[in-house]
């Protein structure tokens, strides 16, 4: 019986070759068994002893000294890429992962090496007791990516409030958009852009803990008396200053396209200072002076996207700048465009994304 899981389980042969630093058919593995090395490493796996056959190489870098000094592997990446392992060399074809799935856990691998330096993980008991269990209580929000919880995270010999996002799986979707906001939130830091506490992926739950911006979004301010000419210029500047960090790049990093820019993703701290957050359709993108555009599947909120990027897919930072000038009218009017689609009898102002 040939199926493509037999491909999968060549290549998880393969992972661990690269893993131990051996080919498969090393003396040492036929010499203990005839199956070779896949026979050992379950084997070695059940038994909490793989990690005896990481190459030398690769233990090297493990030590203690070097974990210190951030180099070598971290051990966050060295079990997901373990694990997979182990579940494409699995004895029956049903038990083995698709390619796809194969694909999503080596890039979560990577992941976690590449943010070693700051891997601010928090545990889901330690979320659960902030947010009394995700009660009812404090659901303060949510969106396609799930519900938002406000929450008194533990913090020394006090407490820090905070927000927590919580990724709903019930669909199967948005565990793409959970690790790519992610990777913006550690690697892209700005004044003006809201802050990351930590994150938390265990027991199939994944949820991104944030800063608390007392004020919440924007578009629940348009209508504030309070909201003075002065404090929506600055609000203004603030959220331009964070678009143009993330279009300019940083350093040697590939620049980020929003892609959902929205009263609803600003958040006011209680100075009226202004945070632009919810980067789960962001872009990391590979513009530079020589490309000016990615060919990519039309994304964002209707009234707000860019219907260049809409009919033709082609993205540009340009296409933020269209959704940031909407916002500015909506901070001049004192409404929001939700409001006067409404209005117009349109109630689909959802996300929406097309392949077309």
């Amino acid at each position: 019986m040939l199926k493509r899981e037999s491909d999968v389980y060549g290549f998880g042969v393969v992972l661990f070759e690269i893993l131990c630093g051996r080919i498969a058919n090393d003396p040492i593995y036929i010499k203990e068994n005839d199956e070779g090395l896949a026979h050992v490493a379950r084997r070695s796996f059940q038994t909490r002893i793989l990690e005896e056959m990481i190459d030398p190489i690769i233990k090297e870098e493990t030590g203690e000294n070097n974990f210190v000094l951030n180099i070598g592997p971290n051990m966050d990446s060295l079990h997901t890429f373990i694990k997979i392992a182990y579940q494409c060399v699995a004895k029956t074809q049903d038990q083995r992962p698709t390619m796809k799935v194969v694909v999503k856990e080596l890039e979560k691998a990577l992941f976690f090496q590449k943010n070693k330096k700051n891997n601010p993980r928090i545990s889901l008991e330690d979320i659960k007791e902030a947010t009394q269990n995700f009660h009812n209580d404090n659901c303060i929000g949510g969106g396609g990516f799930g519900r938002v919880f406000i929450g008194n995270l533990r913090d020394g010999d006090g407490f820090k409030t905070v927000v927590a996002k919580r990724l709903d799986t019930r669909f199967g979707q948005g565990e793409i958009q959970f690790w790519t906001e992610l990777q913006i939130l550690l690697e892209y830091k700005n004044e003006n852009v809201i802050g990351l506490i930590g994150y938390c992926d265990e027991q199939d739950e994944k949820l991104i803990v944030c800063e608390y911006a007392p004020r919440g979004s924007l578009d629940r301010q348009l209508n504030n008396a309070s909201l003075t000419w002065v404090k929506r210029l600055n609000i203004c500047i603030d959220v331009a200053i964070a678009l143009n960090f993330f279009h300019e790049g940083v350093g040697k990093q590939a620049k980020v396209i929003h892609r959902d820019i929205k009263t609803a993703n600003i958040l006011l701290n209680r100075d009226w200072k202004a945070k632009l957050a919810d980067f789960g359709l962001s872009l990391i993108s590979p513009i530079t002076q020589k490309i000016e555009y990615v060919i990519d599947y039309a994304c964002g909120t209707p009234g707000y996207m860019d219907p260049l990027h809409e009919k033709s897919r082609f993205l540009t930072i340009e296409s933020d700048i269209y959704s940031f000038g909407v916002v500015l009218f909506e901070i001049l009017f004192g409404r929001s465009t939700f409001e006067i689609q409404k209005q117009k009898g349109n109630q689909s102002m959802k996300r929406w994304c097309s392949s077309k």
